[in-house]
């Protein structure tokens, strides 16, 4: 870290060593939860950007509709290229290994035709990961260079079926953003399929963007840096990059207090270590997956060489400590399970990390990622605080980071008790699930009545 992390909040927790982006001091954060408010946001950014508009995207289908005035993606954007606006999307191309499919943007025959037909002007580039991964990085810059010059980094794809899950961004404007900008450009300018007869739409393999020579000035309170996966398959070996695991790591090494995840996954070995080390030391854990995880979590629940996957897990749940939960949602009379989609942790209530990083085997050994970590006790308390009120149903801003993690293990465990006893009326929409049996069938069903 810097010379000024003395002077931050959670100035205990370590930031990375091996990525490129050191931790800047005075920048502006907000917290963005679930599809509808984070595209509002998004959205509001895109209708007053006067320069720029730089997308790297994962997933993306035809039905996405932005919420303000539920128009597509492409209308709003080529609205923009319209008034002058330097539109780019940076677009994940799944290679030979894995098939394009119903929520990717490939650029196939058939949506170049679309563009074509849209007469759209935006540039698009498409970029390939290594065999079956993908470049899972969602990302924004809004006005590149410019002083109204801002980012946002998350989870959340970009389809309808996204748009409906629980997920969490962030918005970046000063010294940050930069950097999330400097990703995009080594990635345009560097893209795979850059020199491809289908690899561009209204540019060519000359179109680079310049680097930044200076970082933006200072305008709030909070440290940031952003971190990322590069994997060794697809990038040089100066390029390979691992901080977001090494992030994870040094922040649940370095955790006092309280530990407060949402992921889409449970941890691999590498970060389960220590998560596990935390909890038998005293800090309490809370941990939000999806009540009903992917098919590829039950298929490795039964293969027993992929028993290590679920170790830590299960030597989580021997502490009482440690409270793993998903949530659930009334819809049409019935309660059902919400899937967790975000990519987020919150340590003492002082720092944070939001992004597309999930902490299962793609994530961290072959997609590429990025997150942003926060250290800012205002932002980090009030994130914490604000998913709480949602998912519990209660007000905890009254309350420590230990009695507010301790009042969610006590309403999901209880919640969990209505859900078994057949009792419709839960407090809030959090339930407690079986760390020894998550990921077994016949276990939690999608519909809980």
């Amino acid at each position: 870290m810097n010379s000024d992390v003395t002077t931050i909040d959670g100035a205990y927790i370590p930031g990375t060593a091996s990525g490129p982006y050191p931790t800047r001091p005075g920048n502006r954060v907000r917290a963005l939860i679930d599809g509808p408010s984070i595209m509002r946001r998004i959205g509001e950014a895109v209708a007053n950007a006067r320069h720029s508009i730089w997308v790297a995207v994962a997933f993306y289908s035809g039905d996405f509709l932005l919420p303000e005035g539920q128009e597509p993606l492409f209308d709003v954007l080529d609205r923009a290229v319209a008034r002058g606006v330097d539109v780019r999307l940076l677009i994940w191309r799944p290679n030979r290994e894995r098939p394009h499919g119903p929520r990717t943007f490939g650029g196939s025959a058939e949506q170049r035709a679309l563009l074509a037909r849209r007469g759209s002007q935006l540039k698009i580039r498409w970029d390939q990961a290594a065999t079956v991964f993908c470049q899972h990085q969602k990302s924004w810059v809004i006005d590149a260079g410019q002083p109204s010059e801002t980012s946002f980094v998350g989870g959340l794809n970009l389809t309808s079926v996204g748009m409906r899950l629980h997920d969490v961004y962030v918005e970046v404007t000063g010294p940050a953003a930069t950097d999330v900008r400097h990703n995009f450009v080594e990635r345009w300018n560097e893209s795979s399929d850059r020199h491809a007869a289908d690899g561009n739409w209204c540019c060519d393999a000359s179109d680079e963007l310049p680097y930044a020579d200076q970082s933006r000035p200072p305008c709030g309170t909070s440290t940031v840096q952003i971190q990322r996966m590069l994997d060794a398959r697809r990038y040089p070996p100066h390029r390979v990059e691992r901080s977001i695991l090494e992030q994870y790591q040094r922040a649940i090494d370095a955790a006092r207090r309280t530990i407060y995840l949402q992921n889409q996954a449970i941890p691999v070995p590498e970060v389960a270590r220590h998560l596990v080390a935390a909890v038998e030391r005293g800090v309490e854990i809370v941990m939000l997956v999806p009540a009903v995880p992917e098919g590829y979590v039950f298929e490795a629940r039964l293969d027993p060489a992929e028993a290590s996957r679920f170790w830590g897990i299960e030597a989580l749940g021997r502490h009482a400590n440690f409270t793993l939960a998903g949530l659930a949602d009334m819809h049409d009379g019935r309660r059902s399970a919400t899937y967790v989609h975000a990519k987020m942790m919150v340590v003492d209530d002082v720092w944070a990390t939001v992004g597309s990083c999930n902490l299962h085997p793609f994530s961290l050994n072959g997609h590429t990622e990025m997150n942003a970590s926060v250290w800012d006790a205002d932002f980090a308390c009030t994130l914490r605080d604000t998913l709480f009120t949602m998912h519990l149903g209660v007000e905890t801003a009254s309350l420590d980071d230990r009695a507010a993690l301790r009042m969610f293990r006590d309403i999901a465990r209880a919640n969990r008790d209505r859900l078994e006893r057949g009792e419709p009326d839960w407090q809030g929409r959090v339930f407690a699930l079986e760390p020894e049996t998550y990921g077994f069938e016949p276990g939690v069903k999608s519909d809980l009545t």
